[in-house]
């Protein structure tokens, strides 16, 4: 299937149906793409939709009631094909309901509704998630979270070094150290009452910043000398992740979460797993966040 396109005065949002992806986001005044561009020599997506989890699960393993069942890192969202619900010249909505092979490894019945609205220069998401359930004990269990990636450095003759994250206010941050993409129970402090994160690479020698019980709604990424930015805006997100693959990995991913990795140690009841939510039947969920460009 071609791209689809929402397209605007100011910008050009392109997405694949293949996970809902959202695959590129250009200003139409400069012509500059700030989203990733997936090379699969580096890391192949652009800005995947992490759900039925967030995150590993030690042996990639869970339980519920008892019984053991297999589930990636992240889930499989991001590898189905959705369908396209509704495609207007500034909204487009994509589903993805449970079939025979997701239930396979994911005993739940659900209904993911993504949708995107181009508004001026910001990219609105939104995910509905809910429990299509016909029994009193079909409760639904799941996390959600984005996983966005942005060009870092954007521009030629910049380094990766030359960024910097920028949140809306002072604040104090320790990241959930990881041990093998699962949580150690360890920490360690990054920021104190500072607004300014410079990148480096090194910051993300052991694999993920993972922030949790923060206070801050707005994240933007941002270069000494440049006026360019991406902004994330979100609310009642538990859980963020910043993270970039590596040393010259030319992008670093912002990414709200309602959900979290596993601890270290055995696999454990999908229910008791940090970060999961619970739909009874005919229940709803529903979380939105914002990605803005300048």
């Amino acid at each position: 299937m071609p791209a689809l396109v929402l397209d605007n005065a100011q910008c050009r949002a392109t997405f694949a149906a293949h996970g809902a992806e959202l695959t590129g986001f250009v200003a139409a005044a400069t012509g500059l793409e700030y989203v990733w561009p997936a090379d699969p020599a580096v890391w192949g997506r652009h800005a995947p939709v992490l759900f039925p989890i967030v995150g590993r699960l030690p042996d990639d393993t869970y339980l519920h009631q008892g019984q053991a069942y297999r589930l990636g890192q992240h889930g499989f969202a991001r590898d189905q094909e959705f369908a396209v619900l509704r495609h207007t010249a500034d909204e487009l909505a994509f589903r993805l309901t449970d079939s025979a092979e997701t239930r396979a490894n994911y005993p739940f019945v659900f209904e993911l509704t993504i949708t995107y609205a181009l508004r001026g220069t910001a990219l609105a998401v939104r995910w509905d998630v809910r429990n299509p359930a016909g029994t009193p004990a079909d409760d639904l269990l799941f996390s959600i979270g984005a996983h966005p990636a942005f060009g870092c450095p954007l521009l030629p003759g910049e380094r990766f070094e030359d960024y910097y994250f920028e949140f809306d206010h002072p604040v104090t941050l320790s990241t959930q150290l990881l041990r093998g993409g699962l949580r150690s129970g360890e920490t360690a402090p990054v920021l104190h009452q500072q607004a300014i994160l410079p990148l480096t690479y090194e910051l993300f020698a052991d694999d993920a910043l993972v922030f949790a019980h923060y206070d801050f709604t707005r994240v933007a990424l941002r270069a000494h000398g440049s006026p360019h930015f991406v902004r994330l805006r979100f609310d009642g997100f538990p859980y963020l992740g910043l993270w970039t693959k590596g040393p010259g990995a030319a992008f670093v991913c912002i990414e709200p979460w309602h959900g979290v990795a596993s601890p270290t140690g055995p696999p454990q009841e999908l229910r008791d797993k940090e970060g999961i939510l619970t739909l009874g039947p005919g229940q709803a969920f529903a979380a939105t966040y914002e990605i803005e460009i300048g």
